[in-house]
Order: structure tokens, then C-alpha cells, then sequence
């Protein structure tokens, strides 16, 4: 038997619970709201179990039947699934914990078919808020029915909040400069996201850049004005200058009025308490505009006068404030000077992330959440096994240090080009460990996930997920510097070479090597899925042939650098190569996500295959 969460008791009964056509899902009349999208999300999940489709009403329940109910002895998001041979009872303190029973119930449903063995699961959460943040505008920004898709996996595995993360891609009324060229999300579109996340327990928040990476804002004519250095609007677009740049510069006053305005409006599309204003990694703070006030008052000090402001502006407006404690572990006493309620989200995502962090903000008496990653930014795949030594560590630091959350990020930087369903398996390691912190082994996890998830009977699907990016000799994030270095800098960056390994004819082979055997398994795991999972595959053999393309561009580029020369035909079939994967890796990205940040990830694209060709000019 395989769960994830892990329930914290399971104890195993004599016999097996038979479900037919004559069963029924009753819906207590203690459950007030959504008893019937729990009913309907069993009652669909059984029929794709076993082939049996059972009816559901409201009212009293029959021997036989599986019954859900709320019972006012147990506490908030606690439940109890007991299965015996007369029927299923799931019980819980509140709706979300009716539903987390409903949700375990499919899990064994899925792995017994129709006869469910009898058991009694007793379980509630280590941790009050687990939360899955997605950047949704770096890049991607997903369609609804996207997001609705991701929804519906976080509140499979127990996930209560999800937040949105945006900057430039809320179609803002008065800013039609900063989403012109963008493909923005809608209000119409939020307002039904939240009312689907309501129906599933999940807290959608908001999150918005309001202090630091404001790069599609600040590089405007209308608000160019407003941002830290000068004549920011005048520099062509650089996916560096965009991680790295376009902080506000807090001594115009026009900066406060102009985000609380969009804080007010992006917030009250949402049915949440909750605001997170990110507030990261404002590196040009105090470098140009306003370094005489930096002089004289000091970053640390400019940071949180700022920061404050918008926190009491939120409290104003009955919202919790929340915002990235990068900055502020810096000075952990300055979380006195914000408004009680404010939540620091402490972030880390080293695989060997130390606690120095979670514990200064802790001693500082903040209230926070930890915020590990998917780790999957800057890649063609995600880094799986950092990621679960990530969210371990910031895991067991929350219990260690009383979190009030984990809050288990996705970012985008460079514009999010790992394809979001590369992420699962992070997101699955951030809800099982922010659910119960009893550690599951990385090699077991990964078969439960292959199981659970992909309904792989072979259980091996997400071990092979892991090792394709180990055989990545030149990732994105060095293309694209190495792109930047050659076109925006005249080949002036200082620090920036490329990889030794590119110029070791044995790395490539015994990488591409590596990888042929990968897509092989991954094409015989195919069989062993369940349908609906299997596009994962194909999605997993494009990766695959980037991780593989790319490194033998990188040699080419290594090859340049060097002063060399290279075959002309094998150059002019590498760029052949290079355009036919990018066609279908753009009708990938356009299946889940609107164009976004697709024509500059095109641009570069192009630039390496024309320079294949010698047709650059740099």
C-alpha cells in the first residue's frame, strides 16, 4: 500500500470492502458547502479505477454505503477513513479534512480496484498551511484550464494554498504600456480560478513584484522614471539584466502611490486574506537615484520603511501581508517594526540549505513560512534530486523552528522553459514532507510518485525523470549568458566562461550516451502508465533531445572560443536540428501556456543556429 501524504496512523482490518453498482456516496448533512464536488471527485475517480460509477445523494446513510460526513469532535483538517465490509465512512473536523479523506480513498482505489481492503486511517497534518507558488510570468504564463490542471494535482496531494505569482502579466486597466506586447491573465480569469480553488480547499493568493524585479514595469516610458537607475527603458531586453535589475526608487513618491494602486486592484480579485508582496532581492536599492538617501539612512533602513508602508497599507485593507525574507535576515529585529500578523516567507533552495536563516527569524519572533524549490529554473528539466534534498532540509527546518508554512516555490527565471509538468514531482515532495515530516527515502518516494501519480506499475518513471539532467553539459542559463556576453556586451562579462567540460570530446559522448539509454527506458516505461499520463513521455524525450542538442552546441561555441574551427556540413545539420526541436518544443509550450517570453527564448534560439551557419555578426 502506497499513500502520499503518508498518514501519521494506518491500522489494517480483516476482510475487503466490495464496491458495485448499487453503492453509494451519501453526503451527510453536516457537510454545509461543496459535499457534492467531493462526491463528484470520488465518484470520477472511482469509475477510472474500476469501471464502476456509483450515484450520490444528500441524506442518511444505508449499510453499504461510503459516507461522508463532519464531525465536530475532530479538529480542523482532521479526518478518519474507516473501511470495513459493510461500507466506508470518511469523517472529518471540517470540509477540507472530508475531502483529504476522499482524496486517500482514491489512492487506494486506485491501487485495489473494486475490492478496497478494510482499514482504519487516522491522520492530520504536521503543518497548518502547504502552499505551491507559481511563477506565472517569467515566461510561462499558463492558460486557465492550465492552471485548473494544477489545482487539481496540489489538492490531490493535500496542498491547501497556491499562489500566483505575477509582475507583468495581470492586464492591469491604466498600464497598457507595461502588458502590450504580453499575453496577460484577465480578471474574468482570476475570479474563476479562485471560485474553483474555493470548491477545493485551496487558498488562491496573490503575489506580486512590488519593490525589486519590476523589469517589463520599470522599462517603460511611462514608468521608467520610477525605477533606481537611469534610462532603464532605453536597453534592449536581457533575460540578466531582468533577474538582476529594476528595483524602485523608494525616495519618489510616485513609486508608493503607483503599487499600492496595483496592489489594490490585482488583490480584490481574490477571496483570500492573504497578500504577498515578495519584496526580493532589491539589489540596485540605493545605487543611483537614491544613493544619497542610502548614504545618509542606510539600505537596511530604506528597505524596511519601505516595506513597512505596504504592509500597513495591506493591514489597512484587512489582508495579512507577506513578503520574501531575503533582505530582512539581514536584520532580523526589523520584523518588530511591521504589523504582527505579517509572514516572512524565508526561502532557501540549496540541496544542502543551511538554517542559519530560519533560525534568526525565528529567534526574532517572526512568524513564518519556508519556502524550498522544485528547482527547475534556468533547465530544460528540473533538478529533481535537489529538490527533494531541498524540501527535506526546509522541511525539518519548519518543524524544528514552528513554521506556519511551507511554501514550495516554482520560479521562472530566464523564462521558464522546463515545461511545467517536469515540476510534479517537487510539488508531490513539498506536500508529502509539509503533511508529515517523517522522511521518506528519495530512491522509495520516487516509486510511490511513479505509482500514485503516473499509475506506473513498473515504478520507475520519476527514478529515470531524475538522472536526465545529470548528463547536462550546457544548460539554458549558460546559453543564454553566453548569447548576452556576444550580442548585448560585445563579448565584455566579466566572470563568465564558458564550461571546461564542453571542450571534452569524452563528456559529450558519454553524456549523449547516457541520455539514448534514458529515452529508451522511458519509452518501455510507457506501457506500464496509465493513458492519460503517458504524454509525459514525449514530453520527457524533447527534453531529452534539448539536454542532448544543447551540449553539442555548447561544444561548437566551446570550439569558437577557443579559436578553432569547426566541419561546416556537421554545423549547418546541427542548426537543421536545432529548428526542427524548437517547432515542436513551441507546440509543447503552446498546449498548457500562452506565448509569454516564447519570442525571446526564440530570438536566442535562432541566434545559435544562425551562428551554426556563420551568419552572426556579433
Amino acid at each position: 500500500m502506497k499513500l502520499l501524504p503518508r498518514p501519521k496512523k494506518i491500522r489494517e482490518l480483516q476482510g475487503f470492502y466490495e464496491l458495485g453498482f448499487q453503492r453509494v456516496i451519501v453526503i451527510d448533512e453536516s457537510i454545509r458547502e461543496n459535499g457534492a464536488t467531493y462526491a463528484g471527485i470520488l465518484q470520477e475517480s472511482l469509475k477510472k479505477s474500476t469501471g464502476i460509477e456509483c450515484k450520490f445523494i444528500k441524506g442518511k446513510s444505508r449499510t453499504g454505503d461510503i459516507y461522508l460526513t463532519v464531525r465536530p469532535e475532530f479538529h480542523e483538517q482532521e479526518y478518519c477513513l474507516n473501511v470495513t465490509e459493510d461500507g466506508i465512512v470518511i469523517a472529518g473536523g471540517d470540509g477540507a479534512a472530508v475531502l483529504y479523506g476522499v482524496w486517500t480513498l482514491c489512492q487506494l482505489a486506485a491501487q485495489y480496484g473494486g475490492m478496497i481492503p478494510c482499514m482504519k486511517i487516522e491522520d492530520v497534518p504536521d503543518v497548518m498551511h502547504r502552499g505551491y507558488f507559481l511563477d506565472e510570468t517569467r515566461g510561462r504564463v499558463l492558460t486557465l484550464p492550465s492552471l485548473k490542471k494544477i489545482v487539481d494535482q496540489i489538492s490531490r496531494y493535500k496542498i491547501n494554498q497556491f499562489q500566483l505569482y505575477i509582475e507583468h502579466t495581470y492586464l492591469f486597466r491604466n498600464l497598457t504600456e507595461m502588458w502590450r506586447d504580453e499575453t496577460p491573465l484577465t480578471a474574468q480569469e482570476i475570479l474563476e480560478l479562485d471560485e474553483y480553488c474555493r470548491m477545493r480547499h485551496v487558498e488562491l493568493v496573490p503575489a506580486m513584484a512590488s519593490f525589486g524585479h519590476l523589469y517589463t514595469l520599470l522599462s517603460t516610458r511611462s514608468y521608467g522614471e520610477l525605477c533606481e537607475r537611469r534610462d532603464s527603458w532605453t536597453a534592449p531586453f536581457s533575460f540578466n539584466d531582468r533577474m538582476n535589475h529594476h528595483t524602485l526608487n523608494t525616495t519618489d513618491e510616485r513609486a508608493i502611490m503607483l503599487i499600492k494602486e496595483m496592489i489594490a486592484e490585482y488583490g480584490a480579485l481574490f477571496s483570500s486574506d492573504k497578500f504577498n508582496i515578495c519584496a526580493d532581492e532589491t539589489f540596485d536599492l540605493g545605487s543611483e537615484k537614491s544613493k544619497e538617501t542610502a548614504e545618509r539612512e542606510g539600505t537596511s533602513n530604506m528597505y524596511i520603511a519601505f516595506v513597512k508602508e505596504l504592509c500597513d497599507f495591506l493591514a489597512g485593507l484587512g489582508k495579512q501581508p507577506m513578503f520574501f525574507g531575503d533582505i530582512i535576515c539581514g536584520n532580523p529585529e526589523f520584523i518588530k517594526k511591521l504589523p504582527e500578523n505579517t509572514l516572512c516567507l524565508t526561502w532557501g533552495y540549496a540541496p544542502d540549505q543551511r538554517e542559519d536563516e530560519c533560525r534568526a527569524m525565528a529567534q526574532a519572533g517572526a512568524r513564518q513560512y519556508l519556502c524550498p524549490g522544485v528547482c527547475g529554473w534556468n533547465q530544460w528539466m528540473n533538478m529533481i534530486e535537489n529538490s527533494y534534498k531541498n524540501i527535506t532540509r526546509m522541511c525539518a527546518y519548519g518543524q524544528k523552528y514552528q513554521a506556519e508554512g511551507i511554501l514550495n516555490t516554482d520560479w521562472g527565471d530566464f523564462g521558464h522553459v522546463n515545461d511545467p509538468m517536469l515540476s510534479v514531482p517537487g510539488m508531490i515532495y513539498g506536500a508529502a514532507f509539509s503533511w508529515n515530516h517523517e522522511e521518506i527515502g528519495f530512491e522509495e518516494i520516487n516509486r510511490q510518485i511513479s505509482l500514485l501519480e503516473y499509475g506506473d506499475n513498473s515504478e520507475k518513471v520519476v527514478g529515470l525523470m531524475a538522472q536526465l539532467i545529470k548528463h547536462s553539459l550546457f544548460d539554458w542559463w549558460t546559453a543564454v549568458t553566453y548569447y548576452e556576453k556576444q550580442v548585448l556586451y560585445r563579448g565584455q562579462k566579466d566572470g563568465f566562461s564558458l564550461p571546461e567540460s564542453l571542450g571534452r570530446t569524452q563528456d559529450a559522448v558519454r553524456a549523449d550516451k547516457k541520455l539514448c539509454d534514458l529515452r529508451r527506458q522511458l519509452k518501455e516505461a510507457a506501457v506500464h502508465m496509465k493513458e492519460e499520463a503517458r504524454p509525459l513521455i514525449g514530453a520527457l524525450d524533447l527534453v531529452a533531445e534539448a539536454i542532448s542538442l544543447w551540449n553539442t552546441i555548447g561544444a561548437f561555441m566551446y570550439v569558437k572560443e577557443s579559436g578553432g574551427t569547426w566541419d561546416k556540413e556537421e554545423a549547418f545539420c546541427l542548426a537543421g536540428r536545432l529548428e526542427s526541436w524548437f517547432m515542436d518544443y513551441k507546440k509543447q509550450w503552446r498546449q498548457t501556456s500562452r506565448e509569454g517570453d516564447l519570442h525571446h527564448i526564440a530570438k536566442i534560439v535562432f541566434w545559435y543556429a544562425d551562428c551554426l551557419r556563420g551568419r552572426n555578426r556579433t
